[in-house]
């Protein structure tokens, strides 16, 4: 394994970091309290990686298993006990675990502990997670579309249910 091939070919570097205050607003709510913040898109990495970090509220929240034929998806625990599923078992996760899930993966991830939960999300290549984050919590207000709607939108966002 050796480096990659560079992608910055300038002499003396560039002001180009970006910074996140801690007590920064969501960048996304869901009517169940979950929140969301855009940590580092596919769009602000050049489609390396996007990292989230996913702050579920007390009630039980995440999706089943599942998996991505594009990315993989990486998980660290950052504060209370989260539920992640490995492709054979649940795994009650602590501060501290991680998880990496491969392209093709099976996976999932539930807060079912009565307590909230932070975790960040890493995916990589870095894809536009952000519309199916959104695509989501709109399907939580307006209601559930029709099945073929859905299998559209999970097939857009490489998202394929166990």
């Amino acid at each position: 394994m050796s480096y990659p091939e560079p992608r910055y070919h300038g002499e003396g570097g560039e002001v180009s970091a970006t910074f996140r205050p801690a007590g920064s607003s969501p960048d996304l709510t869901y009517a169940s309290g979950t929140t969301c913040d855009y940590l580092a898109t596919g769009a602000s990495t050049g489609g390396l990686f996007g990292l989230y970090r996913w702050n579920m509220g007390a009630e039980p929240s995440g999706p089943g298993p599942h998996f991505h034929r594009t990315l993989t998806e990486s998980f660290y625990v950052l504060v209370g006990r989260v539920k992640l599923y490995d492709g054979i078992r649940w795994v009650d996760a602590e501060p501290g675990d991680f998880v990496h899930v491969p392209i093709g993966g099976i996976h999932g991830f539930r807060n079912e502990s009565g307590e909230p939960a932070s975790m960040l999300i890493h995916f990589a290549p870095g894809a536009p997670r952000e519309a199916y984050f959104e695509g989501n919590a709109r399907f939580a207000v307006e209601g559930r579309p029709d099945q073929a709607t859905l299998d559209r939108f999970y097939a857009e966002h490489d998202n394929t249910w166990v």
